[in-house]
């Protein structure tokens, strides 16, 4: 297979897919872990995915620049870490010279114009989300999928997102019809604790 950090100019290498369901999970990736992996697997099982993208962020605006480590080396990782056959790994955003998930949700829906996508993310994130760019737009362009994270579980489900789309949100029993739903459409899964962490990880030197 054609390394992928190349294929995202050549959209025939991602596996030759013309239909079917891709859930995007965004990020920093600095560096990839266990756990990216286990939401990956999740969401391919539970909202009945063809595929997981991870795209690996150029760089994330609202995090510094400082113990970034460079783009390739986060992308190799990942390659490294995912070893799952429906999990991708792409710079994608670097070529299509997007910083935001907006904007990169556009592009991607024209550049794939008959692949359904699925914004994964997890707790943690669906509580910050609001300090994004036109994060409102993100739920209008594709529907959500939001992961248990532990301690970010109820500031998820009851902050100014939740609240705002409430009545846009799925049962968890309707998940797995998450990705053919028109959106603003969204779903809260409960998961597996997994114990890995970016963070953690930079923090004990098993990184650069």
């Amino acid at each position: 297979m054609p390394s992928l950090i190349r294929a995202h100019r050549t959209p025939s290498h991602w596996g030759g897919l013309q239909h079917g369901r891709i859930g995007l999970l965004g990020g920093s990736f600095n560096p990839a872990h266990d756990g990216h992996r286990h939401i990956s697997l999740e969401a391919l099982k539970r909202l009945g995915l063809d595929q997981v993208w991870w795209l690996v962020s150029p760089q994330n605006p609202l995090k510094s620049r400082a113990g970034m480590a460079a783009l390739d080396q986060r992308v190799a990782k990942a390659q490294q870490v995912a070893r799952h056959p429906a999990i991708r790994v792409t710079a994608i955003e670097q070529s299509l010279r997007s910083t935001y998930t907006v904007d990169t949700l556009a592009a991607l829906q024209r550049r794939f114009p008959r692949l359904r996508f699925v914004w994964l993310m997890g707790a943690d994130n669906m509580v910050q989300i609001p300090r994004w760019r036109r994060w409102q737009g993100i739920f209008y362009r594709v529907p959500v999928a939001i992961f248990d994270r532990g301690s970010y579980s109820v500031p998820a489900v009851t902050g100014l997102a939740a609240r705002r789309f409430a009545a846009a949100r799925l049962s968890h029993r309707r998940c797995g019809q998450l990705a053919m739903q028109e959106p603003p459409a969204w779903v809260y899964l409960v998961i597996r604790p997994h114990p890995a962490s970016s963070t953690a990880i930079r923090a004990a030197g098993g990184w650069g």
